[in-house]
């Protein structure tokens, strides 16, 4: 008996599953949601100073907060909930602060957030005191399961608490006319509450607040915690609408939560039943698994042909800034702006994205369409250098497009395949990713400086044949060995008298099966300062199998007579 043999089959790991309730649908079999589109932004209000920074490990400061404001306005945020000024004195300063510095342009709207609790509610309006225009944001629970184990209330209970704090926030902004009061409610832990009831207390704070088409009040339906599908969210909101009444005095929001990974899902699909405004943070930081990412939403509108209404075009500045004011990484896979957001290593999907980008600039009619890349990367400030990483999955097109994008050479396609080689070998050698500099330095090593070879080319000139008007006559200078010295040869042209040559002299046959030269943009080449050639040929091995050699230089034929040098030395090498 072996000994692995004697280990007793493992047992499959069974997880407490029994535990758990599925949520239930909605009965709306005759929902519309799904056969609508999204063909404008939402109304956007960015929740990172209040929601985002209450879930950081390390709270903002004055400093952070304030580069974050500055930030969001900058992007185009209209609406900001920059706090809960009756929660902590930090934040009451802070909303001091922007309203008494005049940091707060006419056309954003500040939120705060306050509980329906009076001693709250009063500290509020305090801090907003000589505000131009606030969103005052209300809410309680009013969950069956928060009523049942954090309130111990019933229905009516819950209700009285959320009118009791609406009519208190009435008589505070009736107090302060100068200021252009919104009223916005929230029954927190929408998700969780019977869909009846949630338009019951919601329809309760209306007949308080008294809105119009004119003055609208905001409904907030926060997924507080995110508990089915974001289907069911949609069909939640589809039947809200459905059923309040005075649609038309509503300004109907979502807050959506991530905790079962599907937030911004969530969101288009309620926007899609109907919502008008969607509240999150940037990149989704917020409690657990975080708030729905308006980054994210924005750019997917973006990249289906909608405007977003924020500004995106330097996403890897907001990124940093976010990192700086939350003390918290953008994920490197983030959608759109991770650092590996738009790279491949696939060597099938890096060949698809060259012959892409090679396809848009030859159409140039101003739609985008590459392989893989659902929008350009330069759209969001992004370079196309990044796309490309070389590791030991990746194929001739990465390599290829490092050698192209970055250095000018325009491989011919057998020179992919047998470079793409060496390459594969350095990879698989180290496990590791291969830079564009590496691959420079191995594509220089294998075909051009060739470090360790025997055959160095110098110099030549040509003269014609005074016996034979189609063929030349060449004289080639080589360093053989280190130990210079002059060849001659004849040939129908240079390249042809040049084989002649250095074949005889390193006992070579040295069979020319193909060339192709072109020229390198003075920004391909080190320093700039000229344009060089590169040329290529391709020889036969005595086995029937090919090789290349690769010459640069700003002559193209001593970039030839270099090329046919490359593929002697490699010849000899491989024996």
């Amino acid at each position: 008996m072996t000994a692995q043999s004697k280990i007793p089959a493992a047992s499959p790991a069974k997880m407490p599953f029994h535990k758990y309730r599925p949520f239930q649908p909605v009965p709306l079999p005759d929902r519309t949601w799904p056969n609508r589109t999204i063909t404008r932004a939402p109304v956007w209000c960015s929740v990172d100073l209040r929601d985002g920074n209450q879930a950081l490990i390390e709270p903002m400061g004055p400093e952070r907060k304030r580069r974050m404001f500055d930030t969001l306005v900058q992007l185009g945020f209209k609406e900001i909930e920059v706090g809960f000024p009756a929660a902590s004195d930090t934040d009451f300063a802070f909303v001091r602060q922007i309203i008494e510095e005049g940091a707060i342009p006419a056309d954003v709207t500040i939120q705060v957030l306050t509980q329906a609790r009076p001693e709250l509610i009063t500290r509020t309006f305090a801090a907003l005191k000589g505000v131009h225009r606030a969103i005052v944001h209300l809410y309680n629970s009013t969950s069956t399961l928060q009523r049942r184990v954090v309130f111990g209330l019933d229905q009516a209970g819950i209700t009285k608490i959320a009118t009791d704090g609406a009519r208190l926030v009435k008589q505070l902004a009736d107090a302060a006319p100068e200021t252009d009061w919104v009223f916005q409610y929230s029954p927190e832990s929408f998700t969780g509450t019977e869909l009846d009831y949630a338009i019951e207390i919601c329809e309760a704070v209306m007949d308080v607040w008294q809105p119009t088409p004119q003055k609208k009040v905001i409904f907030n339906l926060p997924a507080t915690v995110e508990m089915s599908t974001a289907n069911i969210y949609a069909d939640q909101i589809e039947y809200f609408l459905r059923k309040v009444k005075n649609r038309d005095c509503i300004i109907l929001s979502l807050h959506p939560h991530n905790d079962r990974g599907t937030g911004v899902a969530a969101a288009e699909l309620g926007v899609m039943a109907g919502a008008d405004r969607v509240e999150g943070t940037l990149f989704g930081n917020g409690e657990r698994t975080g708030n729905v990412d308006v980054v994210t939403l924005a750019m997917n509108l973006f990249s289906q042909g909608v405007d977003p209404e924020l500004d995106f075009s330097d996403i890897t500045a907001v990124a940093r800034t976010a990192e700086y004011c939350n003390q918290l990484p953008v994920h490197p896979r983030h959608p759109y702006v991770g650092e590996l957001a738009f790279t491949a290593f696939s060597g099938s999907h890096q060949d698809a994205i060259k012959k892409g980008m090679t396809a848009q600039a030859q159409r140039n009619d101003g739609v985008w369409e590459v392989p893989y890349l659902p929008i350009d990367p330069a759209d969001v400030g992004r370079a196309y250098e990044p796309v490309i990483r070389i590791n030991s999955q990746s194929g001739k097109g990465g390599v290829s497009y490092v050698l192209e994008n970055d250095y000018g050479l325009e491989l011919p396609r057998r020179l992919q395949i047998e470079f793409s080689q060496v390459i594969q070998k350095i990879a698989d050698g180290t496990g590791k990713e291969i830079s564009p500099q590496l691959i420079w330095e191995a594509f220089d090593g294998e075909y051009l400086s060739q470090p360790g070879h025997r055959f160095d080319f110098a110099g030549h000139r040509t003269l014609p044949d005074p016996h034979k008007s189609e063929q030349r006559s060449l004289t080639a200078t080589i360093r053989d060995g280190g130990r210079e010295i002059e060849l001659q040869g004849t040939g129908t042209g240079p390249i042809d008298a040049y084989i002649d040559a250095l074949g005889r002299h390193a006992g070579v046959k040295i069979d020319l099966i193909d060339y192709r030269e072109h020229a390198i943009s003075p920004a391909a080449v080190s320093g700039g300062a000229a344009s060089e050639a590169v040329a290529y040929v391709e020889v036969r091995r005595p086995d029937g199998t090919t090789l290349f050699g690769v010459g640069r230089d700003r002559n193209i034929v001593a970039a030839s007579l270099k090329a046919v040098t490359s593929a002697a030395n490699r010849l000899l090498a491989a024996g």
